[in-house]
């Protein structure tokens, strides 16, 4: 007899920083308990564990048939475009699932950046009087996923009707010390967080943010609703697209 819940495998980077698993949890619970008709995982593609491919081992031998992977990626950089599609592949050649896989959270291709991701970049936003803002994230050598970035860092401004750039903590320039001195030594700054969890390069980029004046750091997405609620618009999407395809 085959669930009557649809597997749904969360699958985050992974990190050495207990914070961020603990985090991935919070949101995993989270969507679960939203949506308690679905059977929802969190997975690591490195450092903690388990594993996608494990977590994709157990639901097939517990009968499961289909399941849906959803990167918790805000970007589809190298882990979105070729670390997830390889353990799908390796879930469907192994273990003959259907494994659908759903966009990353983040912008995608030229579609517009998602509201519900603004609108969690606010939620976490603390009370301060700013009129500038600095987005800052963890940073990839993709042009394409950097663009994204950008893309919702132009999107956020707009909501906060203040400037706002953007920042990373590695792989490219600027450092958010130096995006918060482009604004001037009179600006006040607050520093919105492109960041799922916490872990060294969020902890980073928020030393030299404040390091530059920045009035108020936010905290890391985790569990907010409205991040909760993407990943339901995720699944969602990806299931229609599959019964068009059919």
């Amino acid at each position: 007899m085959r669930p009557s819940r649809l597997g749904v495998v969360l699958v985050a980077h992974g990190s050495r920083d207990p914070r961020a698993a603990a985090a991935t949890s919070a949101l995993a619970s989270a969507v679960a308990a939203a949506h308690p008709e679905w059977e929802v995982h969190a997975s690591y593609l490195d450092h903690a564990g388990p594993r996608p491919l494990e977590v994709m081992r157990w639901l097939a031998t517990t009968g499961h048939r289909r399941v849906v992977v959803v990167p918790l990626l805000l970007t589809a950089a190298y882990h979105g475009k070729v670390d997830v599609p390889a353990v799908v592949r390796s879930a469907e050649e192994e273990l003959g699932l259907e494994v659908l896989l759903a966009d990353v959270l983040g912008p995608v291709a030229d579609l517009p950046v998602d509201g519900l991701l603004v609108d969690g970049l606010v939620r976490r936003l603390p009370a301060a009087s700013f009129d500038a803002a600095v987005l800052i994230a963890a940073g990839t050598r993709d042009a394409a996923a950097r663009a994204t970035v950008s893309a919702a860092a132009s999107v956020l401004g707009e909501r906060l009707g203040v400037p706002c750039t953007v920042a990373y903590a590695s792989a490219a320039p600027p450092l958010a010390a130096d995006a918060v001195a482009s604004f001037g030594p009179r600006a006040r700054v607050v520093v919105a967080s492109y960041f799922l969890a916490p872990g060294l390069l969020y902890d980073n980029a928020v030393a030299s943010a404040r390091s530059a004046g920045a009035v108020a750091v936010a905290a890391p997405l985790t569990d907010a609703p409205e991040l909760v609620t993407l990943i339901a618009r995720r699944v969602s999407s990806v299931l229609a697209r599959r019964l068009v395809a059919a």
